[in-house]
């Protein structure tokens, strides 16, 4: 199944989240039917990776966008550790600081997109800006609407500067919610990630279902397509996430770069250096 089509939101058009399956696994049933294919895509893109960083041109943003206990750091965690960490960074983006909030909702954002031939994954994002205070009702939705403007064109110049972009709304149930933070509660090693504001915010829920719906129908764009991920199975949420990383960074046709010095002086020398070390020793 080709993962990208499955689960794009076209640029301009229009869904109802709650008509999205939060539960689908195509024709797996487990974990186990999957982790050989996990494991391939795992190994796709630790290679494609590795060209990326040598290349040093194209770089890759990849935004995980989702509810309380959908598993954005069970993808990072998953997914991006047996990658290079010095072409590797990931960002955490919280409520804003003081300092962030003297300036424009952008501001903290653009030191931390990727470098040429770097991968940057958000763990939120710059959306956490047009979700939060919207469901908060601290903006308008005509300010919602303003920042979608300006976050298009900010990622359309980041597209343009040879940046892809894949953003991904990991979709997750009320109540596959809720058992999580129970599993939370009842694991101690576990439980310093459960808040009073995971419950409070659960109340709020509709609301959030309506913004997150406005997000990814005003943001999603060709140059910075939305993914929304089944995500109430774990397995099949890092199968599919993983595998729309490696194809879009198959189809990027990355090389090993040229050359620019002369190998055939350079064994030249090394070998020099051998005779040397072994008239030496």
């Amino acid at each position: 199944m080709n993962y990208r089509k499955k689960f794009i939101i076209e640029a301009g058009e229009k869904i109802r989240l709650e008509k999205l399956s939060t539960d689908f696994t195509g024709k797996y049933d487990s974990h186990d039917d999957v982790k050989e294919k996990l494991e391939q895509n795992l190994a796709r893109m630790k290679k494609l990776q590795y060209l990326l960083y040598a290349n040093g041109g194209p770089s890759l943003l990849i935004v995980l966008q989702a509810r309380d206990a959908a598993g954005k750091d069970g993808v990072i965690r998953h997914l991006f550790t047996g990658m290079n960490p010095q072409g590797t960074k990931v960002v955490s983006f919280k409520q804003p600081t003081p300092a962030e909030l003297g300036h424009d909702f952008l501001w903290r954002i653009h030191p931390h997109v990727p470098h040429k031939g770097e991968i940057s994954i958000f763990n939120r994002s710059h959306y956490e800006d047009v979700l939060v205070p919207r469901v908060h009702k601290v903006i308008s939705k005509t300010d919602c609407v303003h920042r979608y403007e300006i976050i298009n064109d900010f990622e359309n110049l980041l597209s343009e500067n040879g940046t892809r972009i894949l953003k991904f709304f990991l979709h997750i149930s009320p109540k596959e919610q809720l058992e999580r933070f129970k599993q939370r509660l009842d694991d101690p090693a576990r439980q310093w990630k459960i808040s009073e504001s995971d419950y409070s915010e659960r109340e709020l829920w509709p609301d959030y279902t309506k913004a997150y719906q406005d997000v990814l129908q005003s943001t999603s764009t060709k140059q910075a397509p939305w993914y929304v991920i089944p995500a109430d199975h774990k397995w099949f949420r890092n199968l599919a996430v993983s595998e729309i990383i490696a194809d879009t960074l198959d189809e990027m046709k990355l090389k090993l770069p040229p050359t620019h010095v002369d190998i055939d002086k350079i064994l030249k020398l090394y070998t020099a250096a051998e005779q040397t070390l072994v008239k030496a020793i």
